[in-house]
């Protein structure tokens, strides 16, 4: 996002950095972006967000908005739901951070050829939609409490500055 800062009184976005993604949420020191970037690295509230550099997590964006920083993806996949995709990503996150904290720099990482070698087990069409039966109420459950924690985290902070 280095290269896409806004330029005089344009409209931004916050940036999403490991900071972020570990606290949750932008705030008024985060970086700011360019709203001109790629629709491919804005980040929305649910989205699927993975750390491979530094404290490698895989989690679910419960902020508002935001662009992303290098060393960090954006999880999709046009041929399988996102319960899948973040389910197999928490899956080999232990093996992740085990590899990254095998590297003798100040920030360990993984590499590409580490999540291309990591196995997925994908079940034939019928036995996937009979899962997705299952598990996608319990994952769009999931977002949806992301949502309502942040609206309670807004009226948290409006009411904290109407009365204190």
């Amino acid at each position: 996002m280095q290269k896409n800062r806004p330029k005089n009184n344009e409209q931004s976005l916050p940036v999403l950095k490991i900071r972020e993604l570990n606290q949750g949420h932008t705030d008024d020191s985060s970086d700011r972006c360019s709203i001109k970037i790629d629709k491919n690295v804005i980040v929305n509230v649910g989205d699927i967000i993975f750390s491979w550099s530094g404290t490698l997590l895989v989690k679910n964006w419960s902020g508002k908005q935001a662009g992303l920083n290098q060393h960090l993806f954006k999880v999709t996949s046009n041929s399988y739901p996102d319960w899948f995709i973040y389910e197999w990503t928490k899956h080999h996150l232990r093996k992740f951070q085990s590899i990254a904290a095998g590297k003798a720099t100040t920030m360990g990482h993984i590499k590409r050829s580490d999540l291309k070698s990591s196995k997925v087990l994908i079940p034939n069409e019928k036995k996937l939609i009979e899962l997705n039966v299952v598990m996608q109420p319990l994952y769009d459950k999931r977002i949806e409490v992301i949502k309502e924690n942040q609206q309670l985290i807004k009226l948290k902070q409006i009411l904290l500055q109407q009365f204190f």
